[in-house]
């Protein structure tokens, strides 16, 4: 009886799919690793969606010049303002200007671009497309600027305590 001296091929494969299941089972856990890690340094703070959202109530309130809204409840009363027309003012200014109709605006677009948590302290920045109208200056035109609303978590509400935007385009 002769005996075949074929090469010996089963452990070689064994051997190779061995292999091969590591580092599928490798690339997984790594896969897995660095997804809980993205989700953990990119989570986004809780308290994030209630900014975003009176972000907006605030734009809606100064579009419809609903001031009731906008004095002692989105605006502190100590809010500082640094405004388009490169003056600091307090929010005593704004709303004057509220009143006569200087904060008038036909459109407002605001695209929130950042929002930084700090304790009780929310820093939002970002652009704002609007078209002032009635007596303001730049009524009829498209203006674009950049913005920075600083909020303050005190006594269960949030509210601005300081602002700044400057004009960066009139078109």
């Amino acid at each position: 009886m002769a005996i075949s001296r074929r090469p010996f091929s089963v452990g070689k494969t064994a051997i190779l799919k061995k292999n091969n299941m590591k580092k599928i089972v490798n690339s997984f856990i790594v896969t897995i690793s660095l997804t809980l890690t993205a989700n953990i340094l990119f989570a986004q703070d809780p308290r994030e969606p209630e900014i975003r959202r009176l972000e907006n109530v605030e734009r809606e309130a100064v579009l419809q010049g609903d001031s009731a809204m906008l004095f002692g409840k989105i605006w502190s009363n100590e809010m500082v303002i640094n405004n388009p027309a490169n003056v600091v003012c307090t929010v005593e200014l704004s709303k004057s200007q509220l009143r006569t109709g200087n904060l008038a605006y036909l459109s407002f677009v605001r695209n929130i671009e950042k929002i930084s948590l700090n304790d009780n302290i929310a820093i939002v920045m970002g652009s704002e497309i609007l078209k002032p109208q009635g007596t303001q200056k730049n009524a009829g035109k498209i203006v674009t600027r950049r913005f920075t609303n600083i909020w303050k978590f005190s006594n269960n509400s949030w509210s601005i305590i300081a602002r700044q935007a400057t004009i960066i385009k009139v078109e």
